[in-house]
């Protein structure tokens, strides 16, 4: 049984925070993820819903949370869970149920076998109802039958809510803001991430496949407590790096070409987001090092620029202008600065956003404009608490319009950082990234 990574009064802020943005007199309702079957009577592994992970702590299927407003302002909350079941809990494992999870997770817990049942109070005679609609098929049918419900049977005293409400833009506000327990665990995240790509980088070497690296980094996070990754492992040899999502992985690593790894560790929930490219053979040629230390210093550029009151605008444009100085040097772009700035040419080489909100999910929840007083999206300024990847990258696959020599190199840096009062902290920084610590690590590698 997983325990909650956070003491339960932690959660039960995060639920009062979440109801008191609500009306009196509404109900708001989240499911679990499903279990997802593999092949036959086998399952992947259960991921529990990031949002009911985020109110609750509690990371089992089959699960509910229901949080209702009075009409006198008073908060009701409900887990509903599986109940105990010694011979399913023989084949599939330990079961909290109701009276554990009480016990454990700090608030009223029953049995999912009464959801039908509990639907129907919760919602009945509730102005409005806030849910994700869309997210669970299952349990859509359920209240969408509820509903139906309480529509055809005005005689039993019935009353279907008169409005209804997204739940998913609430919690994104709430989940966009860490708190210390969440920070704490993103630190840890980045340090197991941080030294499992120090790991690969120290066993590269000319003959090992793409999955190799990929292995060694899913052993580091495993070994320190991380047993699942946080997204799909990339490690792209060659001009697989120019592949943004390439996953097969399993390539030979060619001497005197780049690698590009993007790898990060899931802890306790929480996304690690790493990007690292290095030699293959451990010394970049001249031209792997010159576009290298153009997404380098765009990087730095971009990173300078996270602080509080800025916004992605600023983190943009400084990258965009460092790119783009960079590639106009190297020949790779032709004209004047300000004219390639103003058509966005270094896009055709940089195909991807800078950066993404970071937390439960790898792209994590969270607007990204907000409306102004005319009602016109700005970019939302950074405010501390706020965790983003900053991740520059180049990319110039066979037959791109510049000089064959760049063809095929791909370069990619991403690191993870904490906005606080005074700009930012980086937490995972400790993965080398300039070219001289780079050759030096790899230098130490044994024969």
């Amino acid at each position: 049984m997983a325990k909650p990574p956070f003491p339960a009064a932690v959660y039960q802020q995060r639920r009062q925070q979440l109801l008191a943005q609500l009306p009196a007199n509404s109900v708001l309702l989240l499911a679990a993820n499903a279990e997802l079957t593999r092949s036959r009577d086998t399952e992947f592994p259960f991921r529990q819903h990031s949002d009911l992970l985020y109110l609750t702590g509690f990371a089992e299927p089959d699960s509910y949370l229901l949080l209702s407003k009075n009409l006198n302002g008073s908060t009701t909350e409900l887990l509903l869970c599986r109940l105990k079941d010694p011979l399913a809990e023989v084949w599939q494992g330990r079961r909290y149920g109701p009276q554990a999870a009480t016990e454990v997770f700090g608030l009223p817990a029953a049995g999912s076998d009464t959801l039908a049942e509990q639907l129907l109070a919760s919602i009945n005679g509730k102005a409005l109802l806030v849910w994700s609609q869309g997210e669970h098929a299952g349990f859509d049918q359920q209240v969408f039958s509820t509903l139906s419900t309480l529509r055809q049977n005005p005689k039993r005293g019935y009353r279907p809510p008169e409005l209804m409400q997204d739940a998913r833009p609430l919690l994104a506000e709430l989940r966009l803001h860490k708190d210390d327990h969440e920070i704490a665990v993103m630190q840890q995240a980045g340090r197991i991430s941080a030294q499992a790509h120090i790991a690969a980088l120290q066993v590269c070497r000319p003959g090992l496949y793409e999955y190799q690296l990929e292995a060694v980094i899913k052993q580091h996070c495993a070994m320190h407590g991380a047993r699942e990754m946080a997204y799909n492992t990339i490690v792209g040899g060659g001009e697989n790096g120019c592949i943004l999502h390439y996953t097969d992985n399993d390539a030979v690593l060619n001497d005197g070409d780049l690698v590009l790894i993007d790898a990060g560790c899931e802890l306790h929930g929480y996304a690690a987001d790493i990007t690292r490219t290095f030699p293959v053979n451990g010394r970049f040629s001249a031209e792997q090092a010159a576009l290298y230390q153009v997404v380098l210093n765009a990087q730095y550029a971009a990173c300078a620029a996270v602080k509080p009151g800025n916004s992605s605008k600023d983190t943009l444009a400084a990258a965009m202008l460092a790119l783009t100085e960079g590639l106009l040097a190297l020949g790779i772009l032709q004209g004047e600065l300000a004219t390639l700035l103003e058509q966005q040419a270094a896009k055709q080489y940089f195909i991807h956003g800078l950066g993404h909100w970071l937390g439960l999910d790898v792209h994590d929840v969270g607007a990204y404009k907000l409306p102004d007083a005319n009602g016109d999206l700005q970019e939302r300024p950074f405010a501390p608490g706020m965790v983003l990847t900053i991740e520059p990258g180049l990319y110039i696959p066979t037959g791109s319009a510049c000089d064959s020599k760049w063809w095929g190199l791909a370069v990619r840096i991403e690191d993870d950082l904490l906005v606080i009062k005074d700009g930012h902290l980086n937490l995972t920084e400790t993965v080398p990234k300039e070219i001289a610590a780079i050759e030096a690590l790899m230098a130490k590698r044994s024969a």
